[in-house]
């Protein structure tokens, strides 16, 4: 990829990132106005199988699993690192996993333009941290991936039990669907779910991350 292509890439998850930073507060107010009806039924239908395949989100997908991502920032991802690993000690006890596994969340959310702490609180909804979680309808890994990906984009060696791998497509499944939604957080989230036209997924995320990964 060129100079003038990555640039354009800076750009866009730049912009997206900042419209995370605006949308955040503001999507936990899902949690406070009480949208959480349905809230009962199981959020594992992940990255849902559309009746038909988004060409952009194959396009995007191919793209990204040819990427590799590392910190921008180092100090700024040091300080966060340290902060979420208070925050998920007791659910990942182990320091070398959890290490491993927030330093990767934190790469692949940033190189896909996306709120780390929304991913982190998607992950809890949706496999509360469980590396090899398996829906009843097929989903697989962290961000509970629907396997049909891996054929669609021609990546059938592709593992969705690991964590890049898994993180790598649910991350760039969400940014999808946010650019799609035109930065309507509430349903690009409801999309990735295959619940659009609901606010149950969403408020579930809202409260994971109202209640944990935003809270002081």
């Amino acid at each position: 990829m060129g100079f003038r292509g990555r640039q354009n890439l800076f750009i866009k998850a730049s912009k997206r990132r900042a419209a995370f930073r605006r949308l955040a507060h503001g999507f936990c107010l899902l949690v406070a106005l009480g949208v959480a009806a349905g809230t009962g039924v199981q959020a594992h239908a992940a990255a849902a199988q559309p009746a038909t395949v988004d060409p952009a989100l194959r396009r995007a997908l191919v793209a990204a699993v040819q990427e590799s991502a590392t910190f921008s920032n180092r100090f700024e991802a040091e300080v966060w690192l340290m902060d979420m690993s208070t925050r998920l000690a007791r659910q990942m006890p182990d320091v070398g996993r959890r290490m491993a596994l927030l330093k990767t969340v934190h790469a692949e959310a940033t190189r896909a333009g996306l709120d780390p702490q929304i991913v982190l609180s998607l992950i809890q909804v949706e496999s509360a941290f469980q590396r090899f979680a398996v829906s009843s309808a097929g989903a697989m890994g962290l961000m509970q991936v629907m396997p049909f990906w891996i054929d669609e984009i021609g990546r059938p060696d592709d593992n969705l039990f690991d964590m890049r791998t898994n993180l790598r497509y649910g991350c760039t499944i969400l940014a999808h669907y946010l650019d799609r939604e035109n930065g309507d957080l509430t349903r690009a989230l409801a999309r990735y779910n295959g619940s659009l036209g609901q606010y149950w997924y969403p408020s579930r995320v809202a409260t994971a991350l109202q209640t944990r990964w935003y809270a002081r």
